[in-house]
Parts: C-alpha cells; structure tokens; sequence
C-alpha cells in the first residue's frame, strides 16, 4: 500500500474547528492542510466530498486479555477491529495472566503487539501491594502510566493496603489512573443480594451491588491521595452524577486530576438489563437514566474530559451464565466512535467535542508524541467518517475475537469509511490491510 495521499474537499474537524480543506500525506505523515492542493506524481487522490476528517481516534482503556487469555480475545483480532471502527491507537491495561507488574512484563507486551497489531499501540505498568520498588524505577517514556485498581480486580492487582496506596501517589512517575470502586460496600451489597435471590441474581441488581456510594467513596480517596501528593491523576469510567462534582469543567491542559466516561455510559442505562442481561454487566456499572443525561452534559463541558471504551471482551457462553459467574465486561471497540458520534446528531454533543474527547484529550493528558492531532508534521493516523451513510450493527461483522456486540440490530447514523495508521490505508470501509503494523506509542516526558 502507498503511504503518499491526497484526500481532497473534506470536512476536517481539529482542535475546536470545522473547516474544508486538503490534506496531504507523505511517508506516514501529514505533509500539508491547505485549501485546493494540486496531486502529484505517484500519490493516490480520494475524494472526500461531504465526508468528515477526524484525526483517528486514541482508545486509552482498552483489555486485549494476552497474555493469558487468548481464547476471548488476542492482539490481532481486537487491533482489526479497532481499526475498522476508526481508532488508530490503544493503550492496554496491566491486569492480565501473568499481571504486567515489572518492566521485564511490560516489555514483553510490546514485543507481541510489535508482531500483531494492526494500530499504535501502548501498556500500563500495573500497581500491586508489593510492586513499589518497580513503579519507582518506571522510566516514563515506556508507559502512559501506572494502573491503579481501587476496587475489586483479578489475581493481586487489588491494591487496598493505605501504606501502599500512598507510597504509590507519593512517588509514581507518570500519570496514575484508577479504576475506583470501594470493595467492602460492594461484598456487603453482594452478600444481602446473595441472601435475598440465592444464586440467580438478576441483571438489574448489579448496579445496586455496584453503588453509586462505593463509587463516590473510592474517587474522593483516590483525589484526596492526589491533592496531597500533588499526583497526576486520571479517574477511568466515571458511571455516577454524583462524582461529577469532584471535578473541574473546562479544558485538559493543566489539569491535576482528570475524569474519563466510557460509550456505554453514554448509551446505555438501567432500563437496558431487561433486554440484554449480562452483556452489559461490567465493572463500574451502568446505573441510570438520570446519571446518563448528567455524564453527557459533564462531556460537553470538559468536567469529564476524556471518553474511552474499556473494552474488556469475553465470550457469549461465559455472559449466559448466573450472575456471579458471568464475567463483567463489553467488547466495544469496533463501534465505539459511531456510538460516540450518536449523541452528536441527537444534539448533545458537538462534533468538535467529541473529537477532543477521544482523540486530543488523550494525547495531552499522557503526552502521546506527534499523534492526535491534524497537523502538519504529525503522524497520519487519520479517520474518514461518512456522516450520511446509517450503518446497522450485525453479529456477522464483528471482528473481535468474542463474535458479538452490545451493538447489534443498532442503527447508527454514521459510517467509518477509512482508517489510516501511520499514512497507510488499514481499512477502506469493507476490508483491513493485515500485512500492515502499527507502532509503539512514544511519549513526549
């Protein structure tokens, strides 16, 4: 495939602007924006007549689950349908089989993807009760940052010891994200949920085992941590209203602490149980219409700043079974920015907004080097989105490696019709280029 583009008469949309303009890509990089630029020789012209620029979009939660649990999902199946759904890169979390809890597990992540993945691609350290000694010796250019699991998580990845949990925001490196749930609310609020329905607890239970109170509780810890030690701080899937008002509105840059919403939140709600049970069971949980309509406006006005996908696929057998054997957790990625770009033509988020919040807020808070952005110089990873072409989500589409979605029989009013990564065309609207790879992350520190 050729790396030198030009992609004529589109709608770009980039750092707060919609403008029609020209876009040339040469050797993996945008060379010029510019109005009416002329082809040259050995360049391929798209013309990109009534479709939207998007600079492609930065998944910073994502769970591939290798190593350890390639049977539900790998590198190869889940970065294919990345791309297909118009993100370019991911940044991977740590809480695999074995965790990645050194530099020796982090390293040995990149090696794969390397040979893998089809998009850019960035790990987690994660942060234990014993694994101080290797967060300190964190050489920030090798991670966005340190994973923190303030709420229930697998194998030893659950970091509940006070002593630990400040030393970690007291002397991490770089950025510490949090997942943050307060573990004995939610075991109190199982075992009365045990004690009423037995084994068969029903969907609608778990975001009352889930609490919005355990929520709320873990996040202040986890800022008051942050205030104290002066720690950059990043809140994952933010579920609540009533978190909202622990954070800022306004723009990313210069934040201490930062709050992020997964498109589920913004998609879902209680009233969903009912009709899809335990597939989307995940952990925090989706809670009502109410905190719904109130993450959407914290969206639009920067007081939640960036929005992911927590991608965590797990196989159908797996979701059909009682409530605490099914695993908590939704495959996402393919159609994570059509979901995103829903509320946009509802009219609930502008098209600008939801650009900064999946692709420039994420390369600002971890300082992804050259990427999220439309600008001269900087890496072409690129998304055409035709925003006149309604696409219905089927099971036979899927490419992650779970075979279904959340999605199906969806209507979305947007389609992806192509997915660049480093100035290489990986999808064309029906087909993905395997024989490209995407690159590890650098970060700017």
């Amino acid at each position: 495939m050729p790396t030198d583009w030009l992609i004529k008469n589109a709608e770009l949309v980039n750092e707060g602007r919609r403008f029609h303009a020209d876009l040339r890509v040469k050797d993996g990089r945008i060379e010029a924006i510019a109005g009416d630029l002329d082809g040259r020789s050995g360049e391929q012209v798209i013309d990109a007549s009534g479709l939207w620029l998007l600079p492609g979009m930065i998944d910073d939660q994502v769970h591939f689950r290798e190593p350890g649990m390639p049977y539900k999902a790998d590198t190869l199946h889940e970065s294919r349908a990345c791309v297909a759904g118009g993100i370019t890169s991911f940044m991977d979390m740590p809480n695999t089989r074995p965790p990645t809890l050194d530099r020796d597990a982090l390293e040995a992540k990149y090696a794969h993807a390397a040979i893998g993945s089809v998009v850019n691609y960035a790990y987690y350290m994660g942060a234990s009760n014993d694994n101080l000694q290797a967060i300190r010796a964190i050489d920030p250019r090798t991670t966005p940052g340190v994973k923190v699991f303030m709420g229930a998580s697998t194998g030893n990845m659950l970091v509940d010891d006070p002593e630990t949990l400040d030393g970690i925001f007291r002397e991490c490196p770089t950025p510490i994200i949090t997942h943050c749930e307060d573990t004995p609310m939610i075991d109190a609020l199982h075992a009365l949920a045990r004690e009423k329905y037995g084994e068969d607890i029903p969907p609608r239970e778990h975001p009352l085992i889930r609490s919005r109170e355990a929520c709320l509780k873990s996040t202040r810890l986890a800022i008051a941590l942050a205030r104290k030690h002066g720690t950059r701080l990043h809140v994952l899937h933010i579920t609540t209203a009533d978190e909202l008002a622990l954070f800022q509105p306004g723009p990313i840059k210069g934040k201490q602490i930062t709050a992020e919403t997964c498109v589920h939140f913004l998609h879902f709600d209680d009233r969903d149980y009912e009709r899809l049970g335990f597939l989307i069971k995940c952990n925090p949980a989706i809670k009502t219409a109410a905190d719904r309509e109130a993450i959407i406006l914290a969206l639009a006005d920067g007081r939640i700043d960036v929005l992911a996908t927590d991608h965590a696929p797990h196989l159908l057998g797996e979701k059909a079974q009682k409530y605490d054997q099914a695993p908590s957790g939704l495959p996402l990625v393919q159609f994570a920015l059509q979901a995103a770009l829903q509320r946009v033509f509802e009219g609930k988020l502008t098209l600008e907004r939801v650009v900064e919040a999946v692709t420039h807020a994420p390369a600002t808070l971890f300082g992804v080097k050259q990427r999220g952005f439309l600008r001269e110089g900087y890496a072409a990873d690129l998304v055409l989105v035709d925003p006149n072409k309604p696409h219905t989500v089927t099971r036979g589409e899927v490419l992650s490696k779970c075979g279904w979605s959340p999605f199906e029989g969806e209507t979305f009013h947007s389609s992806i019709a192509s997915t660049f990564v480093n100035g290489q065309r990986v999808w064309d609207g029906n087909r993905i280029d395997d024989s490209v790879r995407g690159q590890r992350l650098a970060f700017d520190r």
